[in-house]
């Protein structure tokens, strides 16, 4: 895989929500916008270019649950599917009154794992002007570390990256050069998203029993990637950094920081010690849906998801004990962005002229 740009630790952005990025030769000018389009949740960054960064003017975000039934019929279902264009409308709008002119809207594993994707994609279009496309799961992983990489402290060796999403989870193994370039060296997409765990097992409350059940299965799905890379080995060597992002770790960074309701500028590049991730995710899967519901960080949208998530958290960080990770509140919006900042908007897989009905 080709090595990503060089960047220089601790870098931000300016501007609300935005993420830095270097990268990028002169100037580009426009409105540039993504959309990433989960499992889960609905996401929209609209951004300006400020020489080789971006400036993020415009956002949305919104849980949909266009995965929900998926890994078990097949499909998308009408009423996700409903829920889904409602909030694309609200983007389209955002998208049109921001003046974009450049966009890159993607979906990722519901929509890849649907049988009626196509017919999906030719609604969106039809009925908000947004061109949709499906990302492989290579590809979502490498743009997750695109939208990361500010985040990395590149006196470190490797960086270890993983994206809890809905339908699935990525992994990304990558090597820090000397030139400051982060290499992947490796990546993997496993099925043990929230949605797709929660669905597979059919229940919102676990016993303990059957909570460490689910944290040894996902750890046992990780284990072949572990022994290809040698992960386990240079952690205990200390050149290994993590980072993790996506509602689960963003979800319990808000709970460890007793927020009285969630607060990006909070949580995104805050530390996450594996102490109070499992003190946390152990109290989380102990409680009913109503209790976990109640909490600000949490709510009804995330109660029901959040000990699945917490099981594939807590295996990661059973199997690779670097003590804590880097909370990343970002990923395939920013990494979209940070591309088309880097390409000036005029090129690229799936960059278009945004024009809406």
């Amino acid at each position: 895989m080709p090595a990503l740009p060089p960047h220089k630790q601790g870098e931000r952005a300016n501007g609300r929500n935005g993420t830095g990025t270097r990268g990028g030769v002169g100037r580009v000018s426009g409105v540039f916008a993504a959309i990433d389009l989960g499992t889960n949740n609905c996401r929209l960054l609209v951004a300006e270019p400020t020489g080789r960064e971006f400036r993020v003017i415009d956002g949305f975000s919104r849980i949909v649950g266009l995965g929900e039934g998926v890994s078990r019929a097949g499909v998308l279902s009408e009423a996700a599917i409903q829920r889904t264009l409602a909030a694309l409308k609200v983007c389209a709008n955002k998208m049109k009154k921001r003046h974009v002119t450049q966009s890159r809207c993607v979906a990722t594993q519901a929509v890849r794992a649907a049988g009626n994707s196509d017919a999906f994609l030719k609604r969106v279009r039809d009925e908000t002007g947004i061109q949709m496309e499906i990302i492989s799961s290579q590809e979502e992983a490498e743009l997750t570390l695109s939208g990361c990489l500010s985040l990395l402290d590149l006196t470190q060796e490797y960086a270890l990256l993983f994206d809890v999403g809905g339908g699935s989870a990525e992994v990304v193994w990558a090597k820090v050069s000397s030139n400051d370039a982060v290499n992947i060296e490796g990546w993997t997409s496993l099925p043990c998203g929230v949605v797709t765990l929660t669905e597979q097992h059919k229940q919102q409350e676990f016993s303990v029993v059957e909570y460490k059940a689910l944290v040894s299965e996902v750890m046992n799905m990780l284990r072949p990637f572990d022994l290809q890379f040698g992960i386990t080995e240079q952690i205990s060597a200390g050149s290994v950094q993590m980072v993790g992002t996506a509602g689960t770790v963003t979800t319990i960074a808000g709970v460890n920081m007793q927020l009285p309701r969630y607060n990006r500028s909070r949580v995104d590049g805050s530390w996450l010690s594996f102490d109070a991730v499992e003190r946390i995710s152990r109290k989380l899967s102990s409680q009913t849906f109503e209790e976990r519901a109640r909490h600000p960080c949490i709510g009804h949208n995330r109660a029901d998801l959040i000990v699945a998530g917490c099981a594939v958290l807590e295996a990661f960080c059973h199997l690779w004990p670097a003590g804590g990770l880097c909370v990343a509140d970002r990923g395939v919006r920013e990494g979209i962005l940070n591309v088309m900042v880097m390409q000036g908007g005029a090129s690229g897989d799936g960059v278009t002229a945004f024009t809406p009905d």
